[in-house]
């Protein structure tokens, strides 16, 4: 597991491919960072952000050395690609990026940096001769999520009680659920690793983002003393068959190891729980009124949404998502919009869930 001793004001830029406009897009960026009280470094050992800057055909990654690093990859396009979505992806998972920002320079028209992350968000700034104004919506745009912080460790403690090795009612409802998600046709994979990297890089990947695969969404149920079964990372969610493996038993934030504390079999290898687990740990602190969560990469219209996509697995998309249930009228029969990225939906239990919302969800979320 790669360390997270790091310095957090420290930010570098590594060149693995140049131009005149990257040299200008990084000068830019690296001056709003010292504006805010960054300072550069001339590697990326130990730093808070790396910028790689690299060739949009055969992209370099570079390989952290600490988790905590965010880990930006920056190319330049001539021009904009038909799927933008779908080129920075490729781009981002070859290069080993939490973020990938494409820098669109056409021959005639105005620049414009795409940025897309590993949760499908999706965002444009272009250019219109300002170099202050420019520069510093890009800051705006990338601060929150760059200085974010992830809760993906896991803490396993031998000690789930015999009498749930075969599960209870509450697990096989997420058993149920992740079945009906499928027969819904709402777990996309749009985008498999194994179809943009090798098996070095793809482990690799895994290790840095506590993946075990690339499955969206998951489920959880709240049990008693504080505890709650959530789905694991990586898994086909139509799949959802072992206890103690499939299905985790959360019990809780370790918060001197940043970490988050599973209850398992003695007899069993555990995956990992959902990187959104810190997130449902949060709710389930806050709301006791909420029996269940359901995340799907769906969306519904009317809803209220977070304004930042933050990344997945982090404290900030905990305390983001829970203000905005907190704004609620009936935070335990919620439908919150995740921006970039799907929703979440409470309830009391998963089945009041899909008896509630079924008919309502639309298979594309929205980009902005």
């Amino acid at each position: 597991m790669p360390s997270d001793r790091i310095d957090e004001r420290a930010f570098a830029v590594v060149y693995h491919s140049e131009s005149e406009a990257l040299r200008w897009l990084m000068h830019g960026l690296s001056q709003q960072l010292r504006d805010h009280g960054f300072y550069p470094q001339q590697d990326a050992t130990g730093v808070r952000i790396a910028f790689n800057v690299t060739d949009k055909e055969s992209p370099v990654p570079l390989h952290r050395k600490a988790q905590a690093t965010f880990l930006i990859g920056v190319t330049e396009w001539a021009q904009q690609p038909e799927n933008v979505l779908q080129a920075g992806y490729k781009t981002l998972v070859s290069s080993l990026s939490n973020m990938v920002l494409l820098l669109i320079c056409p021959p005639e028209g105005r620049r414009q940096v795409h940025f897309v992350t590993p949760e499908l968000g999706h965002y444009e700034v272009t250019y219109a001769g300002d170099e202050a104004a420019f520069f510093g919506e890009l800051y705006e745009r990338l601060a929150p999520l760059a200085t974010s912080h992830l809760v993906i460790d896991n803490i396993y403690d031998p000690d789930l009680p015999p009498a749930l090795w075969d599960g209870d009612e509450k697990t096989r409802s997420i058993s149920w659920a992740g079945r009906k998600l499928a027969a819904m046709h709402l777990l996309p994979t749009p985008f498999p690793l194994e179809e943009v990297l090798d098996e070095h890089e793809r482990r690799h990947i895994m290790k840095i983002f506590g993946i075990g695969g690339l499955s969206y969404g998951n489920i959880s149920c709240r049990e008693e003393d504080g505890r709650f079964w959530m789905s694991a990372s990586g898994v086909d969610k139509s799949k959802l068959e072992q206890v103690g493996r499939d299905i985790l038993l959360v019990k809780g934030y370790d918060a001197q190891h940043n970490a988050m504390r599973l209850s398992v079999r003695p007899d069993l290898s555990p995956r990992r729980v959902s990187v959104d687990a810190i997130e449902h740990w949060m709710v389930y602190q806050e709301h006791p009124e909420i029996g269940a969560i359901v995340h799907v990469h769906t969306w519904m219209e009317g809803i209220p949404t977070t304004q930042v996509n933050y990344p997945c697995g982090t404290r900030e998309v905990g305390l983001a998502v829970s203000e905005l249930l907190r704004q609620q009228p009936d935070p335990g029969h919620a439908v919150l919009g995740l921006k970039n990225h799907g929703i979440n939906i409470t309830g009391e239990s998963i089945e009041e869930i899909f008896e509630r919302v079924g008919d309502r969800i639309l298979p594309t979320v929205p980009m902005s």
